[in-house]
């Protein structure tokens, strides 16, 4: 798998990263613990060297998890982890107070069974505390060797600007995929100004985009997506014409829905690095070979033309996490 760098960082990451977070949390019951070591180990056997996990991914389960199964490789691996929630807990509200920072921080290091924290970003901007001061708490961090890079999520520009201006940023996560493009109006051409990766988290759509998922789907109890508006029955229905044409797109590239979604997304900037997650490992070998479809400028053009004109309905987030976003 090629690699890309991340903005102008100098960050050296495989051009598709792995999205760790629902091997513990967010869609259903965790993976078991010997199947999601065993398909981390695929991951690093295809060729991925970039993991992302969390604070707030089952308090910690998720990074102890991702320590145990990299330890072997930890050298030839990024990690990136996230802090900026009470207690580690996203319903609770952002918290992102330095000596909040500091002690997540001393945690994930231990949990992540590792000297340094190869990428650190604040999970969402906490309106109560300015976000030069969270810069300046990671770069405390940076120099006592702590940590490596500082990155930012599901941030606005006015924050990005501030935070890049105390501690250069080397990467913003947030949702973009061919059904949420809202980065494309204000964020890309900002980060592109100040030369930051962007990682583009549920670049699948939650799963939407696979052809998976269809108005008779039913989740499990525990899963994010039954509070989410765009994944309700009502609007699952009505954006089945979206997977009905990444089908059509697919079958004429002779490519899965799933790799025509990503290679899409790589290929609007070679600073992008989109981050799938899956617990199935014939959906990971999938995913990875999404590197090997090339689409042309024409093809790019043709797919952004036929989705442009399928408006989709819901919105991709529950109220009280949308107010979260893009501060």
């Amino acid at each position: 798998m090629k690699k890309r760098i991340l903005g102008n960082s100098g960050l050296e990451v495989s051009e598709l990263g792995l999205g760790c977070m629902g091997l513990t949390f967010g869609y259903g019951p965790a993976t078991n613990e010997t199947e999601a070591v065993a398909l981390i180990h695929k991951a690093v056997e295809l060729g991925i060297t970039f993991f992302d996990t969390a604070e707030a991914y089952t308090q910690g389960a998720n990074e102890v998890l991702l320590g145990k199964a990299l330890k072997p490789y930890r050298n030839k691996v990024v990690i990136a982890t996230k802090f900026g929630f009470k207690n580690g807990v996203p319903a609770e509200g952002p918290d992102s107070r330095p000596e909040r920072i500091r002690a997540v921080v001393e945690n994930s290091l231990r949990y992540l069974q590792t000297d340094v924290i190869d990428l650190l970003y604040q999970h969402r901007v906490d309106p109560d505390v300015p976000v030069e001061e969270v810069a300046g708490t990671v770069k405390d961090l940076i120099q006592q060797g702590k940590v490596r890079h500082f990155g930012m999520s599901e941030a606005g520009v006015q924050s990005i600007r501030k935070a890049n201006a105390v501690q250069p940023v080397t990467a913003l996560q947030s949702e973009y995929s061919l059904w949420w493009r809202e980065p494309e109006k204000e964020i890309l051409p900002t980060l592109e100004e100040l030369g930051i990766g962007f990682v583009p988290f549920s670049p699948l759509g939650r799963g939407f985009l696979t052809g998976a998922i269809n108005s008779d789907t039913r989740f499990d109890t525990n899963d994010f997506r039954n509070t989410v508006p765009r994944f309700s029955e009502e609007n699952r229905k009505a954006n089945q014409g979206l997977v009905d044409l990444m089908n059509e797109i697919a079958k004429a590239k002779n490519a899965a829905p799933a790799q025509i979604a990503l290679a899409w997304l790589m290929a609007q900037k070679p600073w992008i690095v989109p981050i799938p997650g899956t617990t199935r490992q014939h959906r990971l070998i999938e995913n990875a070979g999404s590197t090997n479809v090339l689409l042309t400028t024409t093809e790019v053009a043709d797919i952004d033309k036929a989705f442009s004109a399928i408006p989709v309905q819901g919105e991709r987030y529950p109220t009280q996490f949308q107010k979260m976003a893009g501060k």
